[in-house]
């Protein structure tokens, strides 16, 4: 089956967002009103105990390519100043989900963010189009405007100005509507051929831009404060199966105020207003998606995989954030709307979130609801930071509806998947350059029956680290201790078990820095002196840890 995709081969739709909680969407537990991912859970799969590499780009080339990202050469973001070691650019010791699709004919879309090469502005061997896409629509950056984001690119080519000289244009519905004309085109063009096809969105991530309608919708929704939606949403996963009953709601981050003690009520309740509303407008659009599939006969035989890149975010623009930080060295904003106002950058509770004129982020408490009921959050490897909704529909593969699926898995399982399902070949070499060996193992046996036989899963990220190992996860906040937690009796990570077990944890410790070694993870502690030493500033880039 390795040549020459044929149309009973299945489509691959994958949906990955962007920043986004274990518990926002409404078939995880949450408020927010996602009729179309709950529609694809009831007809498919829920995963609870999938995971993220917890930050955006290392996270996109792990799910591209089916390897850990430092093996990518995206051991942190893609900025070309970066610490030295990492090339922040894909490197070509990896293949795309595309590249491998394209030799078994498949022809290959992607709508929405890039993220995975460093040169923003200049094709190169590490875009789209060169790395297996035969169509790309979208952003080469990280993050920006929604309403005028900056690379945005079709193709090789640079069209900021359609955004730019279009009032309507929003890139979340922009996204969507890409998608579903590409499965349009895709049916009147190659009927004969199965496709695959990457949506990956911006939202819900900073900055707060929305809809009005869609910010209204949800006044009031979160009036109760963070505090009581924390409980509900734990009761609501466990009513559901997804979380065990004996597992401890964590405590509220000891930065964050009680509810009832928060400041600024009414711009605080906005933030997550329109957080809400940012992947509310996602869901709309994934639903024109999931229209254009049915309209055009395509939906029974296409896997349906929707993911988040890492856990909610926690990050805080300050108000003293600079229009030169954010638009010259980052190219993540634009200085002025497009009729020409200043853009206001920071967290200002005198300025309501949601227009062009601003640039916020909804915080921490917010975050720690959105990951509900876990610890820590994007950056992080508790699981806060890591673990994300993982959604799978099929109907001509999956026959069971509305299960659920408690096997850990991560990343790298997307491939290795993929492979299986369309029987396509993975290579040892591409284009004259040696490939290394896929790190996933598929999901397949999963979709008919519950399994847990997956081997060790690793992470690293900014010195936070973890390794499972069946039951057991070692983890650590970089520069603290390694602690042991026992995932089956105490998956919020509530009680350490380190000191009872050394033994587990020398063991343990030995796995993770053979495969630290193996994959090319650099030591913190290097990383640290390399970004002092070449006077890097940008503000995510600061110790949290400190």
């Amino acid at each position: 089956m390795a040549n020459g995709g044929k149309a009973s081969d299945p489509n691959i739709l994958l949906i990955l967002n962007d920043d986004m909680g274990f518990s926002d969407i409404g078939c995880y537990g949450g408020e927010i009103e996602t009729p179309n991912l709950d529609r694809l859970a009831a007809n498919g799969l829920r995963y609870s105990q999938f995971y993220n590499t917890a930050r955006c780009s290392p996270s996109r080339a792990s799910l591209l390519t089916g390897l850990h990202p430092h093996q990518t050469g995206i051991g942190i973001l893609t900025y070309s100043n970066g610490p030295e070691g990492y090339t922040s650019n894909l490197n070509r010791s990896c293949v795309t989900i595309a590249e491998v699709l394209k030799q078994k004919k498949y022809k290959t879309y992607l709508s929405g963010k890039w993220h995975i090469a460093s040169n923003l502005t200049e094709p190169t061997d590490a875009w789209p189009l060169q790395r297996g896409f035969d169509h790309f629509y979208g952003t080469i950056i990280g993050a920006g405007s929604f309403y005028n984001p900056n690379t945005l690119t079709r193709g090789n080519d640079n069209i900021e100005h359609e955004a730019e000289n279009d009032p309507s244009f929003f890139y979340t519905d922009a996204i969507s509507d890409q998608a579903a004309s590409y499965v349009r085109q895709h049916k009147v063009e190659n009927p004969d051929k199965p496709f695959f096809q990457y949506v990956a969105y911006t939202a819900p991530h900073w900055p707060l831009h929305a809809h009005d309608e869609d910010i209204a919708k949800y006044k009031g929704r979160f009036d109760v404060g963070w505090d009581r939606l924390r409980e509900q949403r734990l009761q609501r996963l466990v009513d559901d199966g997804i979380i065990h009953p004996n597992w401890q709601l964590t405590d509220r981050d000891p930065t964050q105020p009680p509810w009832t003690e928060a400041q600024h009520r009414e711009w605080t309740l906005r933030c997550m207003e329109v957080y809400a509303a940012q992947i509310d407008r996602m869901d709309q659009g994934i639903g024109r998606i999931l229209a254009a599939l049915e309209e055009t006969g395509q939906i029974d035989n296409t896997l349906i995989i929707f993911l988040s890149d890492n856990g909610a975010c926690a990050e805080d623009i300050p108000q003293g954030v600079t229009a030169r930080e954010l638009v010259d060295q980052l190219m993540i904003a634009k200085a002025q709307t497009r009729e020409g106002e200043p853009v206001q950058f920071g967290n200002d509770p005198n300025l309501m979130p949601g227009g062009e004129h601003t640039y916020q982020s909804y915080g921490t408490a917010w975050a720690n609801l959105s990951n509900t009921p876990f610890r820590l959050y994007k950056h992080w490897i508790h699981e806060g930071g890591i673990a994300t909704p993982f959604i799978v529909h099929w109907p001509n593969g999956i026959k069971e509806r509305g299960g659920l699926r408690h096997n850990p898995s991560q990343l790298p399982d997307v491939m290795a998947t993929i492979l299986d399902v369309t029987g396509a070949s993975y290579p040892k070499e591409y284009n004259g350059n040696a490939i290394l060996p896929c790190e996933g193992e598929s999901l397949v046996p999963s979709f008919s029956a519950a399994y847990g036989g997956r081997g060790p899963l690793f992470w690293e990220h900014e010195g936070n680290a973890a390794v499972r190992i069946g039951k057991w996860k070692l983890v650590r906040k970089y520069p603290d201790a390694w602690e042991l937690y026992d995932m089956e009796l105490d998956r919020t990570e509530m009680h350490d078990l380190a000191a009872q077990h050394p033994d587990r944890v020398r063991d343990m410790t030995e796995q993770y820095q053979r495969w630290a070694n193996r994959c090319g993870v650099i030591p913190r502690e290097k990383i640290l002196a390399l970004m002092e030493a070449q006077g890097e500033t940008a503000f995510w880039e600061e110790e949290k840890q400190n």
